[in-house]
C-alpha cells in the first residue's frame, strides 16, 4: 500500500512539473509576436484550404467504422478548441492532469483511439517545438544523460507505435479496447488516490496546506537507496551528471538511463502523452538525478520523444488529424493562462477536489465505453441498447463534469478580473537572478542552488516539527518568490559559444524534423485529397 501511495505521489509530482512546463510554453508562445505569427500560419490551411475542399470530400473514409469525421468542418474545429480549452484550464488551474483527459475526450467525440493518440502527440510536439525556449534550459541539461535517455525512448516509442498500429490493423475495435484499458487503469489509480487525499485533507486544512496547497507538494525522494545501488553498478558506458551541484558529479550506467527511456517512450507512444509524468519519478527516485537536471532533460525528451513518435509512428501512416491538433493547441494556450491566473483567487482545497472529480470522470468515461467494445468483439453478449446506454452515460457524465469545471473557472476568472490584473503586473520584474548573484560573487547556478537548498531544508525541518502552517509559508515563498523573482529556471548562458555544440545539434534537429513534418503533412493532404475521393467513389 505504501508503494502504491509513493507511486501516486511521484506521478502527481511529475504531472505538476509538466503543467508548469505547459504554462511556460503557453506564456512564451502568446508573448512572442513571431510565435503568434507562426501559430496563425499553422492554422491558416485549416481555415482556407480545408474549408474549400470539404465540400468535395466524402463524409466517411473507408466505411462506417473508420476515422470519422475525416475532414475540416467548423463544428469539428470548434469542438477541438473546446477540448483544448478545457484541458488547458485543468492544467493551469489544478496544476496537473489536463493532458490525461484529451484522448478520452477525443474518443468520446467519435474519434478512433489510434487517431486520438496520434493527434494528441502531434499537438504536444507542435506546442513544444514552438514554445520551448531551449537556451534557457541548457545550463540544466546533462547532454550525455539526455542522449542515453533518448536512445531508449526511441526504441520505446517505436515499440508502442507498432503495437497500436498492429492492433488497429488486426481489429480497430481491439485497438480502441486496448487504449481504453490503459486509460481505465491509469485514471482509476490516480482518481481514487486523489479523491482519498481530498477527503482526508478537507478535514485537516493545515495539513493540506503543508502538503502543497492547491497542487500538492513534491515528495522528497523516498528511494534514495535504490538510486545509490544503481549508481554503484559499473556497467559501461558510465554517465556523469550534476557536476554543477556536487563536486565531481554523480555517475550512473547509461544502460539504466536507456531502460528508463524505453518505458517513457513506450508510454508516450501508447497513450499519446509527452511522457513527462514518468520522466520525473524515474529520474529522481530511480536514477537519483537532481530536480534541476531533470527539468531540462524532461523538456528535451518531450520535444524528441513526442516528435519522433507522432511523425514516425502515426503521421506517415495517416493517424493524425491536423485540424483537431491545431484546435487543441489554440484552446490549450488560452486555457492554461486563464487557469493559472484563477488559482490566485480560489482556495486550494477546491482545486484538489476538482482534480479528483475530473480524473474520475475520465475514468468513468472510458470504463463505460468498454461494454460496447467487448460486445463488438463478441467477448460478452449484451443487448446493443444496453451497451449504447453505458457509452452514452459515460460520455454525458464526462462532459458534464468537465463543462461544469470549465464554467466555474471562467466565472471565477471574470468575477475577479480586477484582482487578477493587479497580480499580473506584480510579476513584471522577474529577472533579478543575475544581478543578485553578481553582487555576492556567486556563479548563477550556484546562487540558485544555495537559495533552493536553504528554503527546502527549512521547509523539511518545519514539516518534521509538525509546524505545517510555517512550512506551507516557506514552500509558497520558494515557489512564488524565489522561482519567479530570481528567474529560478531562466538563467541564460553568458556566451552562446559555451553551448555551441548543443545549439548546432538543436538547429540540425529542428531543420530535419521540419522537413520530416512537412513530408508527413503532404502525405496526409494526399490521403485526404485525391486518394480519398477515389476510394470513396469506388465504395459508392
Amino acid at each position: 500500500m505504501q508503494g502504491a501511495r509513493a507511486l501516486y505521489q511521484a506521478i502527481l509530482m511529475a504531472s505538476e512539473a509538466h503543467a508548469r512546463w505547459e504554462l511556460e510554453v503557453s506564456t512564451t508562445i502568446l508573448g512572442s509576436r513571431r510565435r503568434r505569427c507562426i501559430l496563425f500560419v499553422m492554422v491558416l490551411p485549416i481555415l482556407l484550404v480545408s474549408g474549400l475542399l470539404a465540400a468535395d470530400l466524402p463524409a466517411i473514409l473507408g466505411g462506417k467504422e473508420a476515422y470519422t469525421p475525416s475532414f475540416y468542418t467548423p463544428a469539428v474545429f470548434g469542438v477541438s478548441i473546446l477540448i483544448g480549452l478545457c484541458a488547458g484550464l485543468i492544467t493551469g488551474c489544478i496544476g496537473a492532469g489536463g493532458g490525461f483527459i484529451i484522448t478520452p475526450a477525443l474518443m468520446s467525440a467519435g474519434i478512433k483511439g489510434i487517431l486520438a493518440v496520434g493527434t494528441d502527440l502531434f499537438h504536444i510536439f507542435a506546442k513544444a517545438i514552438m514554445g520551448t525556449v531551449v537556451h534557457k534550459k541548457l545550463g540544466n541539461v546533462s547532454v550525455t544523460l539526455a542522449i542515453a535517455f533518448l536512445v531508449g525512448s526511441g526504441f520505446g516509442s517505436t515499440a508502442g507505435g507498432a503495437i497500436n498500429r498492429t492492433l488497429y490493423e488486426s481489429n480497430p475495435v481491439l485497438s480502441d479496447m486496448f487504449i481504453n484499458v490503459v486509460y481505465v487503469v491509469l485514471l482509476g489509480f490516480l482518481g481514487f488516490y486523489a479523491l482519498n487525499d481530498f477527503l482526508t485533507l478537507r478535514k485537516a486544512p493545515q495539513a493540506a496546506a503543508a502538503h502543497g496547497g492547491a497542487h500538492g507538494s513534491a515528495v522528497s525522494p523516498g528511494q534514495v537507496g535504490l538510486a545509490a545501488r544503481l549508481q554503484a553498478v559499473k556497467i559501461p558506458p558510465m554517465i556523469t551528471f550534476d557536476e554543477d551541484l556536487i563536486p565531481g558529479g554523480k555517475k550512473i550506467s547509461g544502460v539504466f538511463v536507456a531502460i528508463c527511456g524505453v518505458f517513457v517512450g513506450f508510454a508516450a507512444s501508447i497513450m499519446g502523452v509527452g511522457g513527462g509524468f514518468l520522466t520525473f519519478p524515474m529520474f529522481i527516485y530511480i536514477l537519483g538525478v537532481s530536480s534541476f537536471t531533470t527539468v531540462g532533460t524532461d523538456i528535451l525528451q518531450i520535444i524528441f520523444t513526442a516528435g519522433y513518435a507522432c511523425i514516425s509512428q502515426y503521421a506517415i501512416y495517416g493517424f493524425i488529424f491536423y485540424t483537431l491538433a491545431m484546435g487543441m493547441l489554440l484552446g490549450s494556450l488560452i486555457g492554461i493562462q486563464l487557469g493559472a491566473l484563477t488559482t490566485k483567487v480560489v482556495k486550494g482545497i477546491y482545486i484538489r477536489g476538482f482534480y479528483a472529480v475530473t480524473i474520475l470522470a475520465g475514468f468513468v468515461n472510458r470504463l463505460f465505453a468498454m461494454p460496447g467494445k467487448l460486445n463488438e468483439m463478441k467477448l460478452i453478449d449484451i443487448p446493443r441498447s444496453v451497451a449504447t446506454a453505458f457509452d452514452t452515460a459515460g460520455t454525458v457524465i464526462f462532459f458534464i463534469v468537465v463543462g461544469v469545471f470549465t464554467l466555474w473557472v471562467l466565472k471565477e476568472f471574470f468575477c475577479n478580473l480586477r484582482t487578477l490584473r493587479g497580480e499580473v503586473w506584480s510579476h513584471v520584474d522577474r529577472c533579478k537572478g543575475q544581478e543578485v548573484a553578481a553582487r555576492y560573487g556567486y556563479p548563477e547556478k550556484e546562487a540558485l542552488f544555495l537559495w533552493w537548498t536553504a528554503l527546502k531544508g527549512l521547509e523539511k525541518a518545519l514539516t518534521k516539527q509538525e509546524k505545517f502552517k510555517e512550512a506551507a509559508f516557506i514552500e509558497e515563498v520558494s515557489r512564488k518568490g524565489v522561482e519567479v523573482g530570481y528567474n529560478f529556471y531562466g538563467i541564460q548562458p553568458k556566451r552562446a559559444s559555451e553551448h555551441a555544440g548543443i545549439l548546432v545539434l538543436s538547429l540540425v534537429f529542428y531543420l530535419l524534423y521540419t522537413l520530416w513534418w512537412g513530408y508527413a503533412i503532404l502525405l496526409l493532404c494526399d490521403g485526404l485529397g485525391l486518394q480519398m475521393k477515389a476510394s470513396a467513389k469506388k465504395e459508392i
